[in-house]
């Protein structure tokens, strides 16, 4: 499957929980070993980022898409 957006995260299924209308799905994360963030030149220069920096990714969507 192609798709456009840069960072997906590829796994495999771990567990499905099915609710009356929605469905909780765990998905163990496998690759990618590199993900992308784009962020303005301001937050880089706030957080004093540099290479070799340990930082968290935390991934700030309404929506997973998941692709089978």
């Amino acid at each position: 499957m192609e798709l456009s957006a840069r960072n997906q995260l590829k796994g495999k299924v771990a567990n499905v929980d099915l609710g009356a209308v929605m469905a909780n799905i765990k998905i163990e994360v496998t690759e990618p070993s590199v993900i992308t963030a784009v962020i303005t030149k301001e937050s880089a220069e706030r957080l004093g980022l540099a290479e070799g920096d340990d930082v968290v990714a935390l991934i700030k969507s309404t929506e997973v898409i998941i692709g089978k």
